[in-house]
């Protein structure tokens, strides 16, 4: 009974210094026996008890003074303001995890990449993928490095790559505690690259396998039962140069579009007048202009209008949109080439060439990926006419490198217009 009433009397102290307290009560209801009973004596006892009293209480004194975050709730010894800044400093989103899989520090990317996880809470409940559990679990257990790639779903879907590290982090009592460091890298943009690579070389592929089987399957022909025949060989051998000039066209777009986007990120800074080249571009193509009865109009500024620019590059560009605006808008009658001076909205001044056709004009849905590599509004029409599919594309890339931008228009009925803007020349720059 005593000892339960010492019990409760003690219940709401630290664990260690009630332990004490109880091992005192008890020495000293022994000694005090011990002296009534006459086998011990007063003074005897009570440096028996001053004793005990110190080997009682002076170990959990030091315990408390050396280790006093060990009785804090919820504490973690590798909490320090060093790691801490070590894994917000990091770029890609971060988060370092104790052995059990719960969360001690992460990064704001990381925050921003998992909105669920929380700190202190196990990582597995806020990602759910099966993919990264399955790493985690595995690097935990085998202490070695584990990477594993999921989707994440979204408005966009993202390829995401997480690493999980085993790392030795040092704690608040000087030694080290194991943890593991994910990391999430972002693969989309290496992904769509990829798929844009496997596109293109799909699509190059087969435009260039159809002249070649025309040019194939005709000297066949030529060989064999059209060895004899005139007709059939002027007809044949001209359907054959017509292949082989498509397919020269298409890998000269190739190259050219190689080129430029091999020097993308190198600025012209050749100072260009706009108007000639216009000019020469209008007067080379007058013979097809005339073939397909159409009349091009040009309005443009009697001054010079000069931007940083690569010629040649700048003389493919209109080819390819005078080019386009005879062919596909000639049952319109006329193509018009203006130039004039805008404003960016950016504030910054900018010259516009602007390509007008007066043709059946371009569905809504088509018209944001014109500028794609082999995109065709009617692909029947469009090799009848010779395009190999490049030429808008072509067009994009050597504004991305003037630093410009393409705008086009066009509704159904309505012809198509598409504007090149440049960066106007700064004073200073002409100068």
């Amino acid at each position: 009974m005593a000892t339960d009433a010492s019990s409760s009397i003690f219940a709401s102290w630290p664990d260690r210094l009630r332990h004490s307290a109880l091992i005192l009560l008890a020495a000293g209801l022994a000694l005090v026996a011990l002296v009534i009973f006459g086998e011990l004596s007063a003074a005897r006892a009570t440096v028996v008890f001053i004793c005990v009293a110190g080997a009682a209480l002076v170990p959990w004194r030091l315990h408390d003074a050396v280790a006093p975050r060990e009785d804090a709730p919820g504490a973690n010894p590798v909490e320090s303001a060093a790691v801490e800044a070590i894994v917000a400093g990091m770029p890609d989103p971060a988060v370092l995890l104790d052995r059990a899989g719960r969360v001690i520090h992460m990064n704001a990317a990381a925050s921003q990449l998992a909105p669920a996880l929380r700190r202190n809470e196990l990582a597995q409940f806020a990602l759910r993928s099966p993919d990264i559990i399955t790493a985690l679990r595995e690097a935990i257990a085998a202490a070695e490095p584990r990477r594993a790639t999921y989707v994440d779903r979204g408005p966009v879907d993202r390829w995401i790559e997480l690493i999980v590290t085993p790392v030795p982090v040092p704690t608040a009592f000087g030694g080290t505690e194991v943890c593991m460091l994910m990391t999430f890298h972002d693969q989309t943009p290496l992904r769509r690259v990829e798929e844009m690579r496997a596109d293109f070389v799909a699509n190059a592929s087969h435009e260039l396998r159809t002249p070649l089987a025309a040019l194939s399957g005709f000297i066949d022909t030529l060989q064999g039962p059209a060895r004899d025949d005139e007709k059939a060989r002027e007809r044949f051998l001209g359907i054959m140069h017509a292949q082989a000039s498509r397919m020269a066209r298409l890998i000269d777009d190739l190259l050219s579009l190689s080129r430029v986007e091999l020097s993308a990120h190198v600025r012209p800074d050749t100072l260009v007048d706009l108007v000639p080249i216009i000019r020469q571009v209008a007067d080379g193509l007058e013979p097809l202009a005339s073939e397909r009865e159409v009349r091009i109009e040009i309005d443009l500024p009697a001054g010079p209008a000069v931007i940083a620019g690569d010629r040649e590059e700048l003389l493919r560009l209109f080819e390819n949109l005078i080019e386009n605006a005879l062919k596909y808008g000639a049952s319109g009658g006329r193509v018009v080439v203006s130039l004039t001076q805008a404003t960016s909205p950016d504030g910054a001044g900018e010259v516009r060439v602007m390509v007008r056709d007066f043709g059946p004009g371009i569905a809504p849905e088509h018209l944001p990926r014109l500028t794609e590599r082999f995109y065709r509004v009617d692909v029947g029409d469009s090799r009848a006419q010779g395009g190999t599919g490049l030429g808008l594309s072509l067009v994009k890339h050597i504004l991305n490198r003037h630093r410009g931008r393409l705008l086009i228009e066009s509704s159904l009925k309505n012809g198509a217009a598409f504007t090149a803007c440049f960066p106007q020349i700064r004073t200073q720059d002409q100068a």
